[in-house]
């Protein structure tokens, strides 16, 4: 059974639409999980994204 984590909200491998952004309403996109393991308890996704600018960082002028 594969794991699989989808969302109504965009194609996969396609751009996050900007209300799911900080640069839009920032809020979360519907996600749907499918092939769970029956016994699992939990799930967590994280997400990094190396490329963003640091928030707490001091601008630069």
């Amino acid at each position: 059974m594969t794991l699989a984590l989808t969302s109504q909200a965009f194609r996969q491998n396609g751009e996050i639409p900007v209300q799911h952004t900080c640069e839009g309403a920032d809020v979360s996109p519907p996600l749907t999980w499918s092939g769970v393991p029956v016994n699992a308890k939990s799930l967590a996704l994280i997400v990094d994204d190396p490329d963003a600018p640091d928030p707490a960082a001091p601008k630069t002028t």
